[in-house]
């Protein structure tokens, strides 16, 4: 199938490349062999590489001889009923074992940055956007474009968060038109992003990334909510598209895929209000398949309008054999061939005009020296009529002077008199801007006197008030220490009280014990002089006082 070797060209050469040690365009059969057996292998072709043994008679081939061979033995009998898909599939398991072959060349490098399954990412970016380009009879060469080289690197650049200098690079590709693998690498790892500045797990997931958008054809990303065909309820999805199949997974990492909707050109896309009410905020699509019909909800208008652009690309795309984003290469490619010979035409036919020219010159000298020859003729004759020419001249010269002196002069007069014009009706804008400033100023200063006034009463009202209240905490702090004072001397009293009332209670205790053991008045006598203590004083006084009343009068009741 040739569009299968047209997209594995450049990685074969890659490998056939790397074959060849002394780099002289030629490779040996029996190199040749083992990969033209492991590329026969994958398409599920056997013994592809006996053939060679008879292909030319020499012991060698150069890369057009060999791509002319796996055109005819390898490609040649694969149906041309392949899917995008299937192409898509043959295509990476091709480029997997060229890598395999070339692969030691291509990652010996001195700024490793990138790991080498991100590198072998960039390596089949590389092969798809770059074209395959004769040096020689014998050697060709992969080259990718600079304007693709800074489309590609431009891309990785700006997803890491970082800003593209597209003068920079005009710059670099003014002088280098066309780079290699190992300059395109060796750019991204080194010129870009070789000072550290962005880590490697994000340029690792930039660099895939751009893979999925190149080598997958992957048109859209984002999230939606899809129907359920049981159940009809919206759930949330992250989606995929690409030309052939729209893929739907759980979460943004891909790895649980909960189906698949496949795309062809029968199908249709288009907006949806069924069961939309007013106040819903959901933005609804529908895709209609063979198989059934699909609704999608959005959450603005915009991604809805993004996602029917991008289905409606991705049915258009569905019917082709070849990727969107080869399709898009080629397209470049055109351009740039277009371009190309545009300039160059222009540049055959800026030859051919300047050649022109200078035939137009020579013939204009020598009718410039013919002419001179006549002049010089003429001067006799002239010479007579020459002195009257310049009087006339003279006089022409002078009225010339003259209208144009008495215009200008009139055109002054009438910019003095605009100018006076303005100077007046400036003169009174200014007037009439200076009194209303001067009454403004007026009424300024009227409302800052009144503030100035209202500000000193209240700073006196504060200051009167600060005084009432330096008073009054003073007058609370008095209040406070005279309370403390009075709650010191209530507590002391309460203390006394207590104390003499239970002197009391104890003494008169004792005295009712003591009064009937009293038989006469020595003994009362003797009570008397019971001297209690300083607490029982009080209290003991009064009870004295009782019994020496009591023993008088017994005494003096007495028998003589």
């Amino acid at each position: 199938m040739a569009l299968l070797l047209k997209n594995a060209t450049n990685s074969i050469w890659h490998a056939f490349n790397a074959l060849c040690p002394d780099k002289s365009g030629l490779v040996v059969k029996s190199r040749l062999k083992v990969l033209t057996a492991n590329i026969g292998t994958l398409l599920d072709l056997y013994g592809v590489e006996k053939g060679l043994e008879h292909y030319r008679s020499t012991t060698d081939l150069n890369f057009e001889h060999f791509k002319y061979y796996l055109q005819k033995e390898v490609f040649s009998p694969l149906p041309d009923t392949f899917t995008l898909t299937s192409i898509q599939d043959f295509e990476a398991r091709v480029d997997e074992v060229c890598w395999l072959v070339c692969k030691k060349d291509l990652l010996t490098r001195e700024n490793t940055l990138l790991p080498d399954e991100s590198v072998f990412q960039l390596f089949r970016v590389f092969c798809m956007l770059s074209d395959l380009v004769q040096d020689s009879q014998e050697t060709f060469q992969v080259l990718m474009h600079s304007s693709e080289v800074g489309k590609v690197v431009s891309e990785i650049v700006n997803s890491v968060g970082l800003e593209w200098d597209s003068i920079e690079f005009d710059n670099l590709s003014s002088s280098v038109k066309a780079f290699r693998f190992s300059s395109f690498l060796a750019l991204v790892e080194t010129k870009y992003f070789g000072d550290g500045s962005v880590e490697t797990d994000g340029l690792v997931e930039a660099v895939q990334e751009i893979f999925r958008t190149y080598l997958q054809d992957v048109l859209k990303k984002g999230t939606l909510m899809k129907r359920g065909f049981l159940l009809p309820t919206l759930r949330e999805y992250w989606f995929v598209l690409r030309p052939t199949v729209l893929s739907y997974y759980k979460t943004q990492d891909e790895r649980e895929c909960c189906g698949t909707i496949n795309l062809d050109t029968q199908c249709r896309v288009d907006a949806t209000s069924r069961g939309v009410r007013a106040q819903d905020k959901a933005h609804r699509l529908a895709l209609h398949t063979s198989e059934r019909t699909h609704e999608f909800a959005a959450y603005d208008h915009r991604s809805r309008l993004q996602w029917v652009s991008s289905l409606h690309l991705a049915i258009t795309q569905s019917g082709s054999r070849e990727g969107y984003q080869r399709t898009l290469a080629a397209r470049r490619r055109a351009q740039r061939e277009a371009d190309d010979l545009r300039l160059s035409e222009e540049h055959k036919r800026r030859t051919s005009q300047i050649l022109d020219m200078e035939m137009t010159r020579a013939q204009l000298q020598a009718e410039k020296t013919a002419r001179v020859a006549a002049e010089m003729q003429a001067k006799e004759l002239v010479a007579v009529h020459r002195e009257e020419e310049k009087r006339v001249q003279m006089l022409e010269e002078t009225r010339r002077t003259l209208e144009r002196l008495l215009e200008e002069e009139t055109q002054a007069k009438r910019d003095e008199e605009i100018v006076r014009n303005l100077q007046g009706r400036v003169l009174r804008e200014e007037m009439e801007h200076r009194e209303k400033l001067e009454r403004l100023q007026e009424e300024q200063k009227e409302l800052l006197e009144q503030e100035r006034e209202k500000r000193k009463e209240f700073e006196k009202q504060q200051r009167e008030k600060e005084v009432q209240l330096i008073e009054a905490q003073q007058r609370l702090r008095q209040l406070e220490e005279e309370k403390q004072k009075l709650d010191k001397e209530l507590e002391s009293a309460q203390e006394k009280i207590t104390t003499s009332e239970k002197s009391k209670e104890v003494l008169e205790a004792k005295l009712r014990v003591m009064l009937p053991q009293l038989k006469d008045s020595g003994r009362v006598c003797r009570a008397l002089s019971f001297v209690p203590s300083t607490k029982e004083r009080p209290a003991f006084a009064e009870v004295r006082s009782n019994i020496s009343a009591n023993g008088l009068k017994r005494s003096e009741e007495a028998p003589h």
